[in-house]
């Protein structure tokens, strides 16, 4: 078929344009022939928190990315949609996180549906969003009327698209694995790479850090007296899109500044192994959640993980066999880190995590969109 996807992609950075990159390959691999439509202007800077949307990486190869898409300008809306529409695609697909993305999408997607050959489906990350603003409701309903057929990776957010979806179809697909950042690197070279001592062992925390993802709830468990003669340490990685200072608070309120390795940036795709690879154990702390393609990152590297149990998190990691599900409670996860790290059988749970990932290929996400799409065209 001939297939356009939507949605973030090189030159802009992180989680969404990994995944969509991705999948255009799978698609290709597959036989298909697929673009991939990203933005001129994906968020205006005064409402980015991060110090750069852009990427410091080369193109991804063998991928045909149209930058072509302006979120804020309704005129480029109507031509994109036109432009899709024009091109004949059997499929589109389009990526969807956020409200706020609503108006524009919506407005491009019928645009496309006036081509009655093109079936339109969604992958959807969230439908309601962990940070609420103005508008949400009304910009998702709008985004959501042209769609033919939903993917959900998470059943918490399957179940959040009955408000908007109607009676479309729509299925449960989870975050395939994260398998673009490259193999593993040996321990040792991991830890030196990163000033770390190779006779400690290493807690890791992930990612953009917004107030949602529970850095706190981490500190404050990482605050047990516990942890000072343990030889663990931990490792923090990411730029701050919340404000810093409650965390600096709290790192020097329980003394914990030598003890944390705080790598406050963004890190770029061919970083990822390096901190994944030094990692023993990789800890998110969640208060609220859909997915997090970090526990698909983790699984790629065969790391375990601490969990909370919250949103669809502990669907994607069984506990006891892949790690452990815990409630967002400071104490409940620093009782889950000394249960790795003194009662779990490492062996064997690593074994069991090579068996679960293998659930998670993107051949199935795709099998599942081609299956959807001839559901919506009954």
């Amino acid at each position: 078929m001939k297939i356009a996807l939507i949605g973030t992609a090189h030159p802009f950075r992180g989680g969404l344009a990994s995944y969509n990159e991705r999948l255009v390959l799978e698609l290709q691999n597959q036989g298909h022939t697929a673009d991939l439509y990203t933005f001129t202007l994906q968020y205006p800077n005064l409402l980015f928190p991060g110090e750069t949307q852009y990427s410091d990486e080369p193109a991804p190869q063998n991928i045909n990315i149209i930058e072509c898409v302006n979120s804020v300008n309704p005129l480029n809306w109507w031509s994109v949609g036109n432009r899709i529409k024009n091109a004949d695609y059997d499929l589109v697909l389009i990526k969807f996180w956020l409200p706020f993305m609503g108006p524009c999408f919506g407005t491009i997607l019928r645009r496309i549906k006036q081509n009655p050959k093109t079936t339109v489906l969604s992958i959807i990350d969230n439908i309601i969003p962990h940070e609420s603003r103005p508008g949400d409701t009304v910009f998702a309903k709008y985004f959501c009327k042209p769609v033919d057929g939903f993917v959900a990776m998470s059943e918490a957010v399957l179940k959040d698209l009955a408000a908007f979806a109607g009676d479309k179809p729509r299925v449960y697909s989870p975050h395939p694995i994260f398998d673009n950042f490259g193999a593993a690197v040996p321990r040792t070279k991991a830890l030196a790479d990163l000033g770390l001592n190779p006779d400690e062992q290493h807690l890791l925390f992930f990612g953009l850090i917004r107030d949602y993802k529970g850095l706190d709830l981490l500190l404050e468990a990482y605050a047990d007296s516990r942890f000072r003669q343990s030889g663990i340490k931990l490792i923090v990685a990411g730029e701050f899109y919340a404000d810093r200072k409650p965390y600096d608070t709290l790192i020097d309120k329980h003394g914990l500044r030598d003890e944390i390795k705080l790598v406050d940036r963004f890190i770029q795709d061919s970083e990822v192994a390096t901190f994944f690879s030094a990692a023993d154990l990789v800890v998110q702390p969640y208060k609220t959640a859909t997915q997090s393609g970090v526990t698909q990152i983790a699984y790629h590297f065969s790391k375990p993980m601490i969990v909370t149990d919250v949103g669809g998190l502990a669907e994607m990691c069984p506990d006891g066999r892949v790690g452990y599900v815990v409630s967002p409670d400071p104490t409940a996860i620093s009782d889950a880190i000394f249960r790795f790290f003194e009662d779990t059988d490492r062996e064997a749970m690593a074994a069991t995590i090579e068996e679960e990932k293998l659930k998670y290929g993107w051949e199935t996400m795709v099998e599942r969109l081609l299956a959807l799409r001839e559901e919506a065209l009954e």
